[in-house]
């Protein structure tokens, strides 16, 4: 019986303040930050560094890790025809939620109109200039060549997520169909592993000043102005996100028979950082890690977390639908059930393979409405004024 005593004693001691918990202090630099941003703007807006330096602190390991995790996992899991079905079944959910979410954000956008009423002139060109650059729209088939690797030196050296994947899933069916003679390469990579996540655990430590950094800045830069003029849309587009998760989402988990909300409560870490610091590879890492030791497979975690982060965006794909809704609707143009089939078939191709690029959906954007004349050639450009088209192609 004494024996049992020390424990009940000792746990309340090893839990820790509640500011050192990580997503208490995330939390508090995300609301330090807007009220520094909108207080103090001059001084504000030089504190983007700060999240440029954090983001780049983990780009730095992304790739490798992503690479070890997969390499690892497929080389130890025995089974290839099982991790293959598992890759395939995955691919085949992402399609269909990520359509699934692009629809609701077009029956949403259609039914509450956020861009009605909002003249074109309101959305000055400047205020949304800094955050999107021209983005061509490619076909489907340049979609597939372009996750396939020329130069696997410069897929780790660009960072882009797909191209390592492939690399690291043929690398890992070759390491698996050979393992008795390459041993030591395995535990190598194993030891590889650990010290990846050991830097992944110092660089998180600077989570709390990336999110102060990226939230002052972002206050500082465009204000709270925008965001009153592009209220109803933003607000249309977070309530519609929220429906997904805890409406689409949780009836999915429940199928699957775990708990969405417990998931939640367990990366809420990472659910924080990706607000404050608006880029979900941050999380990456880590994500991969808190699967791992929640007991899902190495090989599972491997293959699914980071061809999600491409194929499974569901947050952008509502975003993208609506926002290019929006935007026929601030220039009043009607557009057919026929026509936003077509809008919904192309962004079932630029929403892909967007990962590890912070704002990529506004170029996905921008891809799928190329340009405002393109998007007046869809429907019936609004007359202001007396004047036609002339009149908007300086806005």
């Amino acid at each position: 019986m004494s024996s049992v005593a020390p424990p009940t004693t000792i746990a309340p001691s090893i839990r820790a303040p509640w500011y050192q918990k990580r997503t208490n202090q995330v939390l508090i630099a995300t609301v330090l930050g807007i009220a520094f941003g909108h207080y103090l703007p001059s001084i504000a807006i030089d504190l983007k560094p700060l999240p440029d330096i954090f983001l780049r602190l983990v780009k730095m390991v992304i790739g490798p890790i992503v690479f070890v995790t997969v390499v690892c996992g497929i080389s130890q899991a025995g089974d290839l025809k099982k991790a293959g079905v598992i890759g395939l079944r995955a691919l085949i959910y992402f399609e269909i939620v990520t359509t699934f979410a692009l629809a609701l954000g077009l029956l949403v956008a259609n039914v509450v109109k956020p861009g009605a009423g909002i003249s074109h002139k309101m959305l000055q060109r400047g205020a949304v200039a800094p955050l999107a650059k021209p983005a061509e729209a490619g076909t489907a088939v340049d979609a597939l060549i372009s996750v396939f690797p020329d130069n696997s030196v410069n897929a780790f050296a660009t960072g882009n997520l797909m191209q390592i994947l492939v690399f690291a899933v043929l690398f890992g069916i070759a390491m698996s169909s050979i393992r008795s003679k390459v041993e030591s390469v395995d535990s190598l990579l194993e030891q590889m592993g650990k010290i990846l996540f050991a830097i992944i655990t110092f660089v998180m430590r600077l989570a709390p000043l990336a999110a102060f950094g990226a939230m002052a800045f972002t206050v500082s830069r465009y204000g709270a102005g925008s965001l009153i003029v592009l209220g109803k849309l933003v607000g249309t587009m977070f309530l519609t996100m929220i429906f997904f998760v805890f409406v689409v989402l949780a009836l999915i988990a429940r199928y699957n028979k775990f708990s969405l909300w417990r998931l939640l409560q367990y990366t809420n870490d990472e659910l924080l950082l990706v607000f404050g610091t608006s880029a979900s590879e941050t999380v990456l890492p880590s994500l991969m890690k808190k699967l791992e030791e929640m007991g899902c497979d190495r090989s599972v975690v491997g293959l699914v977390i980071p061809t999600g982060y491409s194929f499974n965006q569901d947050g952008a794909a509502i975003y993208l639908s609506m926002s290019v809704l929006f935007i026929a609707q601030v220039y009043g143009i009607d557009l057919s059930i026929r026509q936003q089939m077509g809008i919904l078939a192309v962004l079932m191709v630029t929403s892909k393979g967007s990962a590890g690029v912070t704002g990529s959906a506004t170029e996905a954007a921008n891809a799928t409405t190329a340009s405002e004349a393109e998007i007046r050639s869809i429907g019936t450009p609004p007359v202001e004024g007396g004047k036609g088209r002339e009149t908007n192609t300086s806005e």
